[in-house]
């Protein structure tokens, strides 16, 4: 085991020692939903403020654009929140880059809004562990940091945005400016609760597929119909019966989540809207998944007569396990050792912001949060002795890229 060297030791004793339990309960007591803005706004405001404790140039970003296809095939405009962004040492001879979000899964309208403790230290909330109590560890890690005799030599930039969880549409070019130029970044969703991080991820494509059909009497002239839902399923079953995970762990799957459309039972319907998601495992497989898509939506186009509109993309790109990543887990890993906690990895097909930062060249390790789990549900939890555990790691792991460890 390599020791840690006494100045290291005072900044990761000054990480662990922030009031992050704190933090986690005010800020989980507010409800961010991705589609509360008003929540988001409340939320952006209290973490600029949190932040500004921090040197630095700080601002709150409008969301980008983006559209949304309602049920009724309508293309419309969809609002987001603003998203945190703060640049500290732009000049600085090493960059780096840290994320976040402000977002939650849940509703303003969802039944899951009051904090419990499940047990001593296992603390029951909406957002505790993702990410509520990831935020409040990188705050508590770049404050201990900024007293480093090392933080000269290190700059960041920081973005927190607030539609993670609905795929992270309007900060997405925010996020990829963001990590130009940077050796590494850190993003904050949980960890498993024995503490074993996200590697390699399958990338996300979600896309609405929009059909055209044309209505007709049910019972007295039915073949001068086009069927828009029977069209949709017909997709929905191609796709889902050319998809799939071959056993050397390539490929994709396909999930089709939804039809809208249809109305009456006497009228055969005019319009309907699949809603489909895909998971590559590779970037060759995305090319795959979207020729498919293409060719699938073109044959059933002829077959049924029908008018087929794509809209979407593949919004998270696969992060696979490369030189650079598995160096910046190797780092991860060192100063996990050094401070007495085991770190492990394992692949997964969830997503996040990571697959994004990774797509840009830049190395990532997207699980420096709280150790919790049963995210996204009612009995999501956080394991609170992680607070002062992940502080540390994360203000370790900075001062050793600091350090030039990565090259």
């Amino acid at each position: 085991m390599s020791a840690i060297s006494l100045s290291e030791q005072i900044v990761v004793d000054a990480a662990a020692a922030a009031p992050m339990l704190a933090q986690v309960e005010a800020w989980a007591a507010l409800n961010t939903g991705s589609r509360n803005l008003d929540g988001l706004r409340d939320m952006a405001a209290v973490l600029a403020n949190a932040f500004s404790a921090l040197p630095g140039d700080i601002a709150l970003i409008d969301p980008a654009p983006v559209d949304t296809v309602a049920p009724d095939g309508q293309v419309l405009p969809l609002s987001h929140g603003q998203h945190l962004h703060m640049t500290v040492r732009s000049q600085a001879p090493v960059q780096i880059l840290l994320t976040g979000h402000m977002d939650t899964v849940f509703a303003a309208t969802d039944g899951f809004q009051a904090l419990k403790w499940l047990e001593p230290g296992v603390l029951n909330g909406p957002g505790v562990a993702d990410m509520k109590g990831g935020l409040a560890i990188m705050l508590a890690a770049l404050k201990a940091l900024e007293h480093s005799p090392i933080s000269q030599s290190i700059g960041y930039e920081v973005v927190i945005n607030s539609d993670e969880e609905v795929g992270s549409a309007s900060s997405s070019a925010l996020i990829a400016r963001a990590a130009r130029g940077k050796i590494a970044a850190l993003t904050y969703e949980p960890a498993l609760p024995d503490g074993t991080l996200a590697g390699a991820r399958a990338g996300s494509g979600n896309f609405s597929i929009v059909v055209l059909g044309r209505s007709a009497h049910a019972g007295r002239n039915p073949e001068d119909g086009r069927n828009a839902v029977v069209a949709a399923a017909d997709i929905a079953l191609r796709l889902k019966a050319a998809s799939g995970v071959r056993p050397n762990g390539q490929g994709f799957s396909c999930n089709p989540a939804k039809i809208d459309g249809g109305g009456p039972n006497n009228v055969v319907p005019d319009h309907a809207v699949l809603r489909v998601n895909f998971r590559p495992r590779t970037p060759a497989d995305e090319i795959a998944a979207s020729i498919l898509l293409d060719q699938v939506i073109a044959d059933v186009a002829a077959l049924h007569d029908v008018l087929i509109h794509r809209h979407g993309g593949f919004g998270r790109p696969p992060k696979p396990m490369d030189e650079k990543t598995e160096g910046l887990f190797g780092l991860v890993k060192r100063c996990g050792e050094d401070l007495g906690i085991a770190i492990g990895w394992r692949d997964t097909g969830g997503v996040c912001d990571g697959n994004n930062i990774a797509a840009c060249g830049v190395p990532v390790v997207d699980t420096m949060g709280a150790r919790g789990g049963s995210i996204h549900s009612p009995d999501e939890f956080l394991m609170t002795d992680s607070l002062p555990e992940r502080a540390r790691l994360s203000a370790l792991t900075m001062m050793r890229i600091a350090k030039h460890a990565l090259r």
